[in-house]
């Protein structure tokens, strides 16, 4: 949130009808430029109070209560663009599609403000759509760190204003393959599991029924590895980490994930999971294009391993 469009401190006194409400939720209605997650980091960093102490994300309204946020001062960050190789699969005026490599991060955030692929994309083609301002430029989808794959960037507002609309009805066509631990028994299947940020980790996600976004993933088995099943996954929805959390949440975690997998896994840096397939209207001509991205060497190499 910028500073000249709120004050350092902006304080709430509950009523009694607010009573029972999670603080998240009752402050979003208060304050709707503030999303809930960025209120739960407040709350995490000890920015919002309730009669001067510090809370936790599930705290309930109580009558009277004097809610405070404390919001903590802008840090400037100026992004700019670096040479740093890209794999560019298609470019035109409208769009580019990129094969993003193992241990890029899509866009800036805290830490990461240098070496992500927007820094990369500035210096390659100096002009991004606007619209996710000045972090993320052109960023109408991400890919995790780790993962590898296809990726759409808009060149122009008018592109980016058609992606997201694709993105939002769910017609944009998303295709990964992983290597997971365990033999699945169901040759296909979906997994329909809302998600929302874990709890207590609160880097994690997690399936959540009561507070989780509606996330769907459809599997099919490819191949049988060893204790290993090679499956292809399609995503009608685009939550954080979702592919890896539907899949530990079954029981077949992605080989090689630190943070959803098993401790011991194959010798991978990061999870075994790559954006394949990518197939979306063309913003401009209305003709639908598709993608397609062979696994990295890396990915490779440990299926040469296991057979």
């Amino acid at each position: 949130m910028l500073e000249d469009e709120i004050s350092n401190i902006e304080q709430f006194v509950a009523e009694e009808d607010d009573t029972g409400e999670r603080i998240d939720k009752w402050l979003h209605t208060k304050n709707d430029s503030l999303s809930r997650s960025q209120i739960q980091s407040l709350i995490i960093d000890g920015h919002i109070l309730v009669n001067d102490s510090p809370i936790k994300s599930n705290y309930k309204i109580k009558n009277h209560d004097v809610i405070t946020i404390e919001y903590p001062e802008l840090q400037e960050v100026t992004i700019g663009p670096e040479d740093i190789p890209l794999n560019i699969v298609f470019e035109d005026q409208d769009v580019i599609v990129v094969n993003k490599s193992r241990g890029m991060v899509v866009h800036p955030a805290q830490g990461h403000y240098h070496g992500t692929l927007v820094n990369a994309l500035l210096f390659h083609c100096k002009d991004l759509s606007g619209i996710n301002g000045e972090l993320r430029p052109g960023i109408v989808h991400r890919i995790d760190k780790d993962t590898t794959g296809l990726l759409v960037v808009a060149k122009n507002d008018m592109a980016h204003r058609s992606l997201s609309e694709q993105f939002k009805q769910h017609s944009i066509i998303r295709k990964y393959v992983a290597l997971v631990h365990g033999l699945i028994p169901n040759k296909e299947g979906t997994i329909d599991a809302p998600i929302a940020r874990h709890k207590t980790l609160r880097k994690n996600m997690a399936v959540d029924v009561t507070n989780g976004k509606h996330a769907v993933t459809h599997f099919k088995v490819l191949e049988y590895i060893q204790d290993f099943t090679l499956v292809e996954l399609s995503l009608e929805t685009g939550r954080t980490h979702q592919i890896r959390v539907h899949m530990a949440y079954i029981g077949y975690p992605v080989a090689g994930d630190p943070v959803y997998g098993f401790r011991k896994s194959v010798k991978l840096r990061g999870q075994a999971l790559h954006a394949k397939i990518l197939g979306f209207i063309h913003p401009r001509t209305g003709e639908t294009i598709t993608f397609t991205s062979e696994l990295p060497d890396d990915f490779q190499e440990v299926l040469n391993l296991l057979k």
